[in-house]
């Protein structure tokens, strides 16, 4: 049994998703977590929340990311127990407008705040599996919104690591948006010890190693050398050599700006990339590749 480093942290339902999707396909995962994310902004966010959208203007949501629902969470929790659960005021009302997720995970996310945050939770999701880049998203976003003059301004929330994909293709077809930052993240300072532990069971078989994002890619990388030959764009037999005491392992990406990062900056070779950012996508195109071989 062959053994995946998902560079990320597992979720806290049971089981994974991804895990689950490599294990049922006879692999054995191992999530590893890689990143420390703290909420900002939550003032600023809760009065935009409180605010509504007829004063903002508004006439959808972007999000990008769990963290950014996150964010969304903990700014309703704190107003609704500051008003004292009482009902939103009609202008308050977020359930009218669209929120335009990136991937599935982001809008199951959403739709999982029903529970804890009724009042503020969305009901109009929109995007997500079909949505699994910031370049899928922002076209889609352009076909879905009204073109009859109606308001095109749109709340996004961010983090501190964005690119400016969806910003440019958005605002150049004259779509207005409000850039709110409502987290941020840095390398977990846990991740050596972490993946020292992971590593720890000696005779284990490692094949792959998958990244979930450049940020992570930046970070962890030069970690992991420490312990796997990774796969050079321009590697020699020479350089094989000298790792001959390193796990050799190949590299997946969950998606094609993740595998552009690792190509292009990092000079990694990936051997596969996910056609959508889904799991059972991602596995399936580790089995092939396994198969194929």
């Amino acid at each position: 049994m062959s053994n995946v480093l998902l560079l990320r942290a597992a979720s806290q339902d049971s089981p994974d998703r991804y895990e689950d999707a490599f294990r049922s396909r006879g692999y054995h995962p191992i999530s590893v977590p890689v990143l420390e994310t703290n909420i900002v902004g939550r003032e600023e966010l809760g009065r935009r929340l409180s605010t509504g959208l007829e004063k903002q203007s508004l006439s959808g949501v972007i999000i990008t990311s769990q963290r950014a629902v996150e964010a969304w969470s903990e700014a309703a929790q704190t107003l609704i127990i500051a008003d004292n659960n009482t009902p939103l005021k009609p202008e308050s009302d977020w359930w009218s407008v669209p929120f335009y997720a990136v991937g599935e995970a982001t809008s199951v996310a959403l739709r999982d705040l029903s529970d804890k945050i009724p009042l503020y939770a969305p009901r109009d999701i929109r995007g997500g599996s079909e949505t699994g880049t910031a370049e899928r998203l922002a076209r889609f976003i352009l076909k879905d919104l009204p073109s009859d003059g109606t308001s095109r301004k749109l709340l996004y929330l961010t983090g501190d690591k964005n690119r400016d994909t969806l910003p440019k293709i958005l605002e150049s077809a004259g779509v207005a948006l409000d850039p709110l930052q409502v987290y941020a993240t840095q390398g977990s300072s846990m991740f050596p010890h972490d993946l020292s532990l992971a590593l720890a069971p000696e005779g284990l078989s490692w094949g792959w190693i998958v990244y979930f994002a450049p940020s992570v890619a930046d970070f962890v990388t030069p970690i992991l050398r420490d312990h796997f030959a990774l796969p050079a764009s321009n590697s020699s037999t020479e350089d094989c050599a000298q790792l001959s005491e390193h796990h050799h392992v190949k590299v997946a990406a969950i998606g094609p700006t993740t595998e552009s990062f690792l190509r292009q900056t990092l000079k990694l070779s990936v051997a596969v990339t996910a056609r959508n950012p889904k799991p059972d996508d991602l596995a399936n195109e580790v089995l092939q590749h396994d198969e194929a071989q």
